[in-house]
């Protein structure tokens, strides 16, 4: 059962330690911190992505900045409560971590796989430039009855695709994790940087709930 769950949600993240370790949380007595790798992109650009890693993983005294890592787990979210309101903040669960002299192509280096049921009715869109968008939240179960809230966001056919998914359909999504700065009002005079993140969906097909029978 455990083994069926973990699969269905599968990261690999390859690119350069930006950050040292802020400590998270601990569960029994093991120890969880953040840290940031940055991936390359086919473009010029990056995206910056947040791994949470176990100190049984790597030395989390140790300044890793600079080196070049290899990085499978699982896209995970948590609510965190802010401003009388939850926020949703995503992150790369590291289940195995790997250092490495040289990074593959760019494409290889930020993939991520999810198979879980669509939770929101999708938000169709154009930009203003004729680009067809589509947002879906994807609902991917965990052990022990827990679900990630991942947000995924399509582009061109596959937006039209999308636009007419339905809440509770299951949902295969293969893509690439994207980090997106964005600016958040405070208050009436102050604003915010933020980072958000979600799925880049590159394939996405509905899944028979039988055809895994």
């Amino acid at each position: 059962m455990t083994d069926k769950v973990i699969e269905n949600n599968q990261v690999t993240v390859m690119g350069e330690i930006v950050s040292g370790f802020s400590y998270s949380h601990e569960i029994f007595g093991e120890g969880f911190y953040m840290m940031n790798v940055r991936c390359k992109r086919l473009s010029e650009s990056y995206d910056i992505i947040p791994i949470m890693v176990s100190e049984r993983l790597m030395d989390v005294t140790a300044d890793y900045t600079g080196e070049l890592i290899c990085v499978t787990g699982q896209f995970r979210s948590y609510n965190r409560h802010e401003e009388r309101k939850n926020r949703l903040v995503l992150s790369v669960f590291a289940r195995e971590v790997n250092f490495t002299s040289e990074l593959e192509e760019s494409s290889k280096t930020n993939q991520i796989f999810l198979d879980g049921y669509i939770c929101k009715e999708p938000i169709y869109r154009k930009t203003p430039l004729g680009r067809e968008i589509a947002d879906l939240l994807l609902a991917v179960n965990r052990p022990y009855g827990k679900s990630d809230y991942i947000p995924c966001i399509c582009w061109g056919r596959n937006a039209r695709y999308a636009n007419n998914f339905k809440v509770g359909e299951r949902c295969a999504i293969w893509g690439r994790i994207q980090s997106r700065e964005y600016m958040k009002k405070i208050d009436e005079e102050n604003v915010e940087r933020r980072v958000a993140f979600e799925v880049s969906v590159s394939k996405l097909e509905l899944v028979e709930e039988d055809s895994e029978e």
